[in-house]
């Protein structure tokens, strides 16, 4: 990264702490930004630091210290991140690109050396492991074999730029979940680097943490006061390679919090209920800030399962300042004592100490009393659907008939182990303690353990045809599980170790028991998983369940020991002891004093210490595996795993001009919350998808096709999976799901990916019609990538979710809405329209025009025409997007460098 040459507000001072100096950029040089709240003063810093006079300007810190929080953002500003943070899902992608680009840039004439993380750069391998073995002593290592059987391809290559690219590291498989990684060692909450000085001397400079990382949940670690926000796999690269990260100078919505979590309430509950306020409230494209008095009683952990959740309220990030409680939770994960002791001293000097007796200006205001915060769960598809817990027998009756049409439909089935017993609708199939949201939570996790060792003395058992697991977000689970006595109690439920990482959340719960599943196939059972993870969007969890709800871990496992969503946990016993007494949720409950006497009395810095050691090094399975070297990766023709990616075939240096679209058809008509999940491969392949045919045809065992989110590193099998989830609903065909579409060359229905073929075979270009909240969830890279390489040149829909809009400029899709108050329902758009955009060519004169004119040919001659929304929101997303991409425009731009 470049050193700012300029001082314009003289800011630039010596921080003093323990006998060492530290260069700062002091926020009280510059008037205004003291009444900022906590997230805008870390932007604040960040100009200050690297102002430029190009990319960053005075102005930018003016306008920051002028904000009007009741305005709307129209201020650009260029935010670089001290780091990037990805996990493997997404990170192979981005490592594939770079990669790639080494080639390219030597193809241009410059150096492939040049192609390398500028901003330090970590990778947690946390997505791959699958839940094939479950309910075993053996559950771990057998999955952990499976998963280097499945990815060695991968790993290897991950190996490769392990060692070829400076300032990248990579967290070997088995160790934890990124987010929980992140929060536990790697995020240094005040970052400290070895830099020049204004008087070109060496100085340590010392500023606020800051990260980007490649999976929506990366809010997660504002819990710890460092704000961090997840962004695609685009974005990310670009943030690697030194490119700010361009965004408007957001509204902050400031979040009061009172009282306290009651008993019988969770952390969980606590999530679940702010999700669902801010979701009713609307903060996409917000900073959420949390302050008051209340802030101080909540626990670090709570915190960051409260940031976590900020991609499914739609806010960019979800931030918690800093005070004792976070240099308490530093301390506790190992922190060294002179690095705790700068995070206090810098947040003092630069006042972003929490101080709740000075409150800061908000945007836009809300307030929640912990203290009325009930048990609830969230489902059976949306993580923002909050249901209390006492009614939620009432509210799976009221959904259940769209998933099944038959109240009751109890079908036989014999176990492998010779039980016989019945399935029915709402029966539980996948329990499961899962992912980064509340894994990383003592509170909860304890409780879950408490609450099976209560369940097991009093007789109770998991039901047999329940899937049951556990996947702790970090070794230090295992640790406190062992210490406390836990295990025993969870392994005679069936709740056994499976696995380090996202697991069922993201998609592996692997298959179900072939009896099971085959049983809800055939009598097309809605069947249910419950999961304490953050996201249950349709068709995520597993081919097999149509309904997912979301809860605490100790509600996962009361649902496995009941077996079924259709009971009320107030009045309706789990099972009987063995004096046949009736026993009730509230009979095996851990009381709130006893969760924190076992947490006070397990956890501990040495285990953190301990098992953080030496996190880089893997255990054998990672040291054994063969490890390409050179500056450029040989790649391997036959892999179906990690292939040279496309995006840069033919590139020059000069631009290829932006062009108007004309005679588009229409891929996909959608509706709204329409997901990444919907639109990117997610989760299991099917042989007679495309991308299954594909394999087969390369090869490749069925057994061996893994999952789309291990063969990113694969375009061939990416593009087909793209808009080919079970669950999506295409508006061109009737009462059809999955990823079909009708080709209007032919007038057939077929695949997504065979007609994108077809139309591009035959020159046609193609746009995409869809309703609100389009590209909401995850912010899965290949949902862009994907698109842009099915031929699709602009996507009209009413409104976006951040992260995905900006992906789509990012790959050259241009993001389009149609007029306030309009849909293509309310036009009388069907999709089987030809459409003409026209206005996009005004980008090549460097001006961004506010709408274009679409004109919509129907067949009988008539038109629609309407002027679209151009969401290019930024100067910088126009230099994207005039490049054909994020990428183009870095690589150019690195070439030039070289010349």
């Amino acid at each position: 990264m470049t050193i700012p040459s300029i001082d314009t507000f003289h800011s630039r001072a010596t921080l003093e702490v323990d006998g060492n100096s530290y260069e700062i950029f002091r926020l009280d040089a510059v008037p205004g930004l003291e009444r900022l709240p906590y997230s805008l003063k870390v932007l604040a810093e960040n100009l200050l630091r690297t102002e430029d006079g190009a990319n960053v300007t005075a102005e930018h810190v003016r306008a920051l210290a002028a904000w009007d929080p009741t305005a709307e953002p129209d201020t650009e500003i260029q935010f670089t991140p001290a780091r990037v943070v990805m996990q493997d899902f997404t990170g192979v992608p981005c490592i594939v690109d770079l990669a790639t680009m080494r080639e390219a840039v030597a193809e241009l004439g410059g150096d492939p050396e040049v192609i390398n993380p500028l901003a330090p750069a970590e990778m947690v391998i946390d997505h791959s492991v699958q839940i094939d073995s479950f309910g075993l002593p053996s559950s771990l290592e057998r999955n952990k074999e499976l998963e280097y059987e499945r990815n060695a391809e991968r790993y290897q290559f991950l190996r490769w730029g392990q060692g070829a690219l400076s300032n990248f590291r990579v967290v070997p498989p088995g160790t934890g979940i990124v987010h929980q990684v992140n929060i536990e060692y790697l995020a240094r909450t005040v970052f400290t680097r070895q830099t020049t000085g204004a008087d070109g001397a060496a100085v340590t400079q010392a500023y606020p943490d800051t990260c980007v990382g490649t999976d929506s949940h990366t809010t997660m670690v504002n819990g710890l006061g460092v704000l961090g926000w997840g962004v695609g796999g685009i974005e990310a690269e670009a943030a690697m390679l030194g490119q700010p990260v361009s965004m408007l100078i957001p509204r902050v919505v400031g979040f009061k919090l009172t009282g306290a979590i009651p008993a019988g309430a969770t952390a969980t509950d606590v999530v679940l209920t702010i999700t669902q306020m801010l979701r009713e409230h609307g903060v996409v494209g917000k900073f959420v800030e949390f302050y008051g008095q209340g802030v101080s009683a909540v626990p670090l952990a709570n915190r960051a399962t409260i940031g976590n959740m900020s991609p499914e309220f739609g806010s960019t990030a979800a931030i918690f300042p800093i005070d004792e409680v976070t240099l308490d939770y530093l301390r506790l994960t190992g922190r060294a004592e002179e690095d705790v002791r700068l995070v206090e001293a810098y947040t003092r000097a630069q006042g972003m100490w929490h101080d709740p007796s000075r409150q800061a200006v908000y945007s836009e205001y809300l307030e929640l009393d912990l203290s009325t915060v009930v048990p609830s769960i969230a489902g059976p598809k949306r993580p923002q659907d909050r249901i209390e817990l006492s009614s939620s027998k009432e509210a799976f009756a009221r959904v259940l008939p769209a998933y099944a049409p038959e109240r009751s439909k109890p079908t036989p089935v014999t176990l492998e182990d010779g039980t016989v017993t019945e399935l029915d609708h709402g029966h539980v199939a996948i329990a499961s303690i899962t992912s980064c949201t509340n894994t990383s939570n003592p509170s909860v996790m304890v409780a879950a353990g408490l609450l099976a060792r209560n369940a097991v003395a009093r007789g109770l058992r998991s039901k047999p045809w329940v899937k049951t697991s556990t996947a702790p977000g970090s070794q230090v689970v295992t640790d406190y599980y062992a210490k406390a006595g836990l295990w025993p109690a969870l392994n005679e439920l069936g709740f056994n170790l499976v696995g380090y990482g996202c697991a069922t959340c993201i998609g592996n719960s692997g298959p179900l028991p072939a009896e099971v599943s085959q049983a809800v196939n055939d009598a097309g059972l809605a069947v249910v998983s419950v999961l304490s993870g953050n996201r249950n969007f349709e068709g995520r969890i597993n081919p097999d369940v149509k309904m997912n709800y979301l809860a605490s871990p100790p509600l996962v496992i009361a649902y496995a020991l009941a077996g079924t969503m259709d009971i009320d946990f107030a009045t309706e016993p789990l099972g009987t002891d063995p004096e046949g007494g009736e026993v009730f949720l509230a009979d095996i409950w851990p009381d709130p004093a006893e969760v924190q006497a076992t947490i006070d009395a397990t956890i501990d810095r040495e285990m953190y210490t301990r098992d953080y050691a030496d996190v880089f090094a893997g255990d054998e399975h990672w040291q054994g595996l063969d490890t390409p070297t050179g500056r450029t990766f040989a790649w391997d023709e036959e892999s179906t795993y990690v292939r040279k990616a496309p995006f840069f075939d033919g590139l020059t240096m000069e631009l290829t001009p932006v062009r108007d679209v004309e005679g588009a058809r229409v891929l996909a008509l959608l509706g709204d919350s329409v997901t990444t999940d919907h639109i990117s491969p997610a989760g299991a392949i099917k042989p007679d998808s495309p991308a299954g045919r594909y394999l087969a045809a390369h090869g490749v065992e069925r057994s061996d096709f893994n999952s789309y989110g291990s063969r990113r590193g694969n375009h061939e099998v990416m593009i087909r999976g793209t808009f080919a989830n079970i669950r999506l609903r295409n508006q061109l065909l009737d009462g059809v799901e999955g990823g079909y579409t009708r080709n209007f060359l032919t007038g057939a229905q077929e695949s997504i990916f065979d007609a994108a073929q077809a139309y591009q075979a035959a020159g046609v270009p193609l746009v995409v019609l869809g309703g609100k909240e389009y590209g909401s969830g995850s912010s899965r890279d290949w949902a862009a990538k994907g698109t842009a390489l099915l031929g699709v040149k602009a996507v009209i829909v009413e409104s976006f979710e951040r992260i995905h809009r900006s992906n789509l400029i990012g790959m050259g899709v241009v993001p389009l809405q149609f007029p306030a108050g309009e849909s293509a329902a309310s036009l009388g758009l069907d999709g089987t329209e030809v459409y003409s955009i026209e206005g996009l060519t005004a980008l090549n004169d460097g001006r961004t025009p506010d709408t274009v004119r679409v004109t919509a040919l129907r067949a009988d001659g008539s038109t629609v025409v309407f002027d679209a929304v151009v969401r290019i929101d930024t100067p910088g997303e126009a230099d994207y997007f005039r490049n054909g991409g994020i990428l183009q425009y870095v690589l150019r731009n690195l070439a030039r460098s070289q010349a």
